[in-house]
């Protein structure tokens, strides 16, 4: 990579020219995500009824969550930063046959964790660990070169997800004991380390997106400024969610959970979301904020009492809160970046209502005994076509040259 300064090479510009699909990183992982999502729990359940074979020490629990996390979310996360980089840095962005490499590598890790058992699970974690650790490399040459120190959070972020991956790897294997509530320690870090990330960079994207459209339109007071109150969230959110990572079945982890789960509400209460309620694409950010808030208290309900397992209440989270959130900056990214307005049609709208709707089902699936499996399949439904529809509005958008 070149500074902003210099001059492209004839070459790379030609691929910029030609390929607009590898432009920026949001193309081609933001189109990856949506379609590994769509997919994924439909595969989930093909493996679960035994009509598609899973070889390896992987069950088909274990393969789901391994992949919605470090294939979906990780190629989420990934195109989401390689897109914010030169905004962050001044630097152009990882395009052409760089950023086509990076997808390859996202892509062998799918097949290699699918194949466990031929490849064995020291290659299938070789292979998979490696795409994430390359955008860490990459994430942090280009915070070093652009000396832009303050979104360093990011990259340790990465560095969490990684280290989460490994562990998981790990787990897998046998080489750790895995404590099983809520998939394991590596499956607890990843998710702690997303909301974490929706708390810290949703907690600034939210009220400034919803700043911006009440501005525009006129909507009376704006959002609440970032300032001590939000500091002292996010401080008590990372304690909880740390306590939970270490000590998932605590009485104090339940307390800190709740504590935070009320703090991010009162967060929330004070950006004016209900304000915005014409507006698809700002209301949704709010509610995948909401659904943090939502996760965190599921969380204090498991741990305080005996009314509900970690593994059942863990969806508000990775459903609610990563699902929603991850749709919806997907989604406006999308649009923001090919130059469209800045507006949800009826399709991701519908969209944004299903992971919620997925999110809702799959919780209270654990919770009926004679309804459990319906409501368990009505959430893959909803979660599916969701993503769907985000691969059929936006596609055509993220291969396009506009």
């Amino acid at each position: 990579m070149t500074d902003s300064t210099e001059t492209v090479s004839p070459r790379r510009k030609r691929q910029a020219e030609t390929i607009p699909f590898l432009t920026l990183g949001f193309r081609p992982f933001f189109l990856l995500a949506g379609i590994w999502a769509a997919l994924g729990l439909p595969l989930s359940i093909l493996l679960m009824e035994g009509l598609v074979p899973l070889s390896g020490p992987l069950d088909v629990l274990a393969w789901h969550r391994h992949e919605m996390l470090f294939g979906f979310v990780a190629a989420t996360v990934t195109g989401f930063i390689l897109t914010a980089i030169p905004n962050w840095t001044g630097r152009l962005p990882v395009s052409g046959m760089p950023l086509l490499c990076l997808a390859l590598l996202w892509a062998a890790g799918r097949i290699a964790v699918s194949a466990m058992g031929l490849l064995g699970a020291a290659a299938v974690a070789t292979i998979d660990i490696a795409f994430l650790l390359t955008v860490v490399v990459v994430v942090l040459r280009e915070i070093v070169a652009g000396k832009n120190w303050r979104n360093m959070p990011i990259a340790a972020a990465l560095m969490l997800l990684v280290a989460a991956n490994a562990l998981q790897h790990a787990e897998i294997a046998g080489l750790l004991p895995n404590d099983a509530i809520a998939g394991g320690r590596g499956t607890r870090l990843a998710i702690a380390t997303m909301a974490m990330l929706i708390a810290l960079v949703g907690g600034r994207i939210v009220p400034s997106f919803t700043r911006n459209w009440l501005a525009k339109n006129s909507a009376g007071p704006m959002p609440a400024e970032f300032g001590p109150y939000d500091k002292a969230a996010l401080v008590l959110t990372g304690l909880a969610l740390t306590l939970w990572v270490i000590l998932p079945e605590n009485h104090f982890t339940g307390a800190a959970a709740a504590l935070a789960a009320l703090a991010n509400l009162i967060r929330l209460a004070r950006w004016r979301g209900l304000a915005t309620w014409p507006e698809p694409l700002v209301w949704v950010l709010h509610l995948g904020y909401l659904w943090l808030a939502a996760g965190l208290a599921l969380i204090a309900l498991s741990a305080l009492t005996e009314s509900l397992t970690m593994t059942s209440v863990l969806h508000g989270l990775t459903i609610g809160a990563i699902g929603t959130m991850t749709l919806a900056v997907m989604s406006r990214a999308t649009l923001g970046h090919t130059g469209r307005a800045l507006t949800a049609g009826p399709a991701l709208t519908i969209a944004y209502l299903l992971v919620s709707c997925a999110a809702i089902a799959r919780i209270l699936s654990a919770l009926s005994d004679q309804a459990g499996s319906l409501l368990l399949y009505g959430a893959a439904f909803c979660w599916s076509l969701a993503f769907l529809l985000f691969v059929i509005v936006c596609g055509p958008m993220l291969i396009g040259r506009k």
